[in-house]
């Protein structure tokens, strides 16, 4: 009995590494985590605030856009198209200045979750200032900057490339969970945990708007990725093997 608690504690600490210390990714997974959780956040406001517009997850705007096409009331056809405008924008951007960081990963994830931050930052300040509920030219423009910002996310997350974590789209980690025959039980873990930390996300930022409004939710997914930027820059003082791309 005397050995179960420590095989108990075993195994949490090496869950823990896996994410904090990965011997082939370092941080990344935990960083990417926390990113994973704005992305709840702000679809939570892009949905309940902006006009039923996603920003973080262009295949169900995409779904949007073609209801709105189709006259159903209760979406907003230009929303979701600028939204998709600023999207593909930001990823364009994005992947236009990915080369210039030659295979720094950490440089790369610090700058442009600083530079997302910036931009939700923005989307907030303009929340904060705007009329409730949220109308005119508002909805718009928070939706372009925070669509914007999720491109940079998701072009950098893809450069990144760690495993089982996009951070803003979970059906292939669900796919995985229940259809993988190999039960890898670490990759079951990732994936089950992007799943049940977007759900937090949006959990919490729905509860936010519609409590408080929707400029809290947007001010903590600010926070969450200066995090980020911080946390970043704080493990570039040490080098590390995780920080460069393997040839």
């Amino acid at each position: 009995m005397s050995g179960t608690p420590t095989d108990g504690r075993g195994w949490f600490r090496t869950g823990v590494r896996d994410y904090v210390a990965h011997p082939q990714h370092g941080s990344l997974p935990a960083l990417l985590l926390l990113l994973t959780v704005t992305s709840g956040l702000v679809d939570a406001v892009s949905i309940l605030s902006l006009g039923r517009v996603f920003v973080s997850n262009m295949t169900g705007n995409i779904v949007f856009i073609g209801f709105a096409a189709a006259g159903a009331g209760g979406f907003s056809l230009g929303a979701s198209l600028f939204a998709l405008a600023g999207f593909v924008a930001g990823a364009y951007v994005t992947g236009s200045v990915i080369s210039r960081y030659g295979d720094n990963r950490a440089v790369l994830l610090r700058d442009t979750t600083a530079a997302q931050t910036l931009l939700l930052l923005v989307a907030t300040v303009i929340c904060f200032l705007s009329s409730k509920p949220l109308l005119g030219t508002s909805p718009v423009i928070i939706a372009i900057l925070c669509a914007f910002a999720f491109g940079v996310q998701n072009a950098t997350v893809r450069r990144l490339a760690v495993p089982d974590l996009v951070t803003t789209v979970v059906t292939m980690d669900l796919i995985g969970a229940v259809a993988d025959r190999n039960r890898d039980r670490k990759a079951l873990r990732r994936r089950a945990l992007a799943i049940v930390v977007l759900f937090l996300g949006a959990l919490l930022g729905a509860s936010m708007v519609l409590s408080v409004g929707p400029g809290w939710p947007l001010a903590l997914a600010t926070a969450v990725t200066g995090l980020v930027a911080v946390l970043t820059a704080a493990a570039l003082r040490r080098s590390a093997p995780w920080m460069t791309y393997k040839r």
